[in-house]
């Protein structure tokens, strides 16, 4: 420390010792809520991580030092509290306020660090950024917990040979209880496309069934959709949020399990993952497989749906990699009666076994 250009070491010690311990114990119940609550292994590493490379940002400031200068006896901020810091209604509650003390207890070490050594404050200040971005993946994922919480299965529709035909197949898809409709066409000129969606979502508007606009978040806002799916080569979730708001659902295609963790971190509400299976319907050059379906299930709490070639037939490995909801559509468009698929599917993923 360089003590020549401090007029009060010892207090600017227990500044820094104190905002260190607010920030590690905000971090632990953070981790703990990600861990136990949510069940996320990929946001309880996140958070792993940031504790660990927070103690590491704060290693030059020696503990000893720190200890000596430590005075819980006689700090007046002990004796100052306010009713809502004694009560908590819900876990969520837990989260937030943890969420709060920790970035503000990260500002004061990031400023107050400075005085010691300018790289605690760049240091500190990555940290901080990062507990946002966690923050949003963590919110991100309770929303698409919370809305998608009974959905199983999500049946992509084209347009169909005529507006006739594609009214009549979503409306039966819509009866016989599909969770998530999205209308995925790269045929149709966006007239046509933008019409297709202004009646599905006549048709969709006060049943349970939501409605995805693939690709296109221009379409999905104009149409108010309750979602946007969007893929790899598609536009970002940063910017397809700034099209459809805050309140849409964004769902994106991963393809590894890596992808799927950005898709987290970048703030998507559920994802795809996939291809699975050959498919009838979209080729491709490489099958992840179920391996990538047992690697999310094992570490990725968002709301994730298998894609890519699932038939009744193979629907067995899915559940047995750990997936409880799946995007099909040759299953279902192609049956002999959609109505009856939909049924089956439904009812076979949301048994135990």
């Amino acid at each position: 420390m360089n003590s020549q250009y401090i007029s009060n070491p010892i207090a600017l010690l227990r500044i820094l010792d104190a905002a260190a311990n607010r920030a590690r114990e905000g971090l632990r119940v953070i981790e703990d809520w990600a861990r136990f609550a949510l069940d996320d292994a990929h946001l309880t590493e996140c958070l792993k991580q940031i504790r660990h490379d927070l103690a590491a940002a704060l290693a030059c400031i020696p503990w000893e030092q720190r200890l000596a200068a430590r005075e819980t006896q006689a700090d007046v901020g002990t004796g100052i509290t306010t009713p809502s810091e004694h009560s908590r209604e819900k876990l969520s509650d837990v989260l937030m306020a943890n969420f709060l003390r920790l970035q503000e207890s990260l500002r004061s070490l990031e400023e107050f660090g400075k005085i010691i050594n300018p790289t605690i404050g760049c240091a500190v200040e990555q940290i901080r950024y990062r507990t946002y971005t966690v923050q949003r993946a963590i919110d991100s994922t309770r929303i698409g917990l919370d809305r998608l919480a009974t959905a199983r299965l999500y049946v992509l529709l084209d347009g169909q040979a005529t507006v006739e035909q594609f009214e009549r197949m979503a409306q039966r898809l819509i009866e016989a209880g599909v969770d998530l409709l999205q209308l995925r066409d790269k045929r149709l000129a966006d007239r046509e496309l933008i019409d297709r969606a202004r009646r599905l979502r006549r048709l969709t508007r006060d049943t349970q069934t939501l409605l995805v606009i693939n690709d296109r978040p221009d379409l999905a806002a104009l149409t108010l959709a309750d979602g946007v799916h969007v893929g790899q080569e598609e536009l970002s979730v940063k910017d397809a949020r700034s099209i459809v708001g805050p309140d849409a659902l964004i769902g994106v295609s991963t393809h590894s399990i890596e992808q799927a963790r950005q898709a987290v971190l970048d703030g998507a509400n559920y994802i795809g993952v996939g291809p699975t299976f050959p498919s009838g319907t979209k080729q491709f050059d490489h099958f992840p497989g179920v391996e990538l379906l047992r690697a999310v299930a094992a570490e990725i709490r968002l709301p994730a749906f298998a894609i890519g070639g699932i038939t009744r037939e193979n629907m067995g490995q899915v559940k047995a990699a750990g997936f409880v909801r799946v995007a099909v559509r040759g299953a279902i468009t192609g049956a002999e009666s959609p109505v009856q698929a939909v049924r089956e599917i439904r009812e076979f993923m949301m048994t135990e076994k």
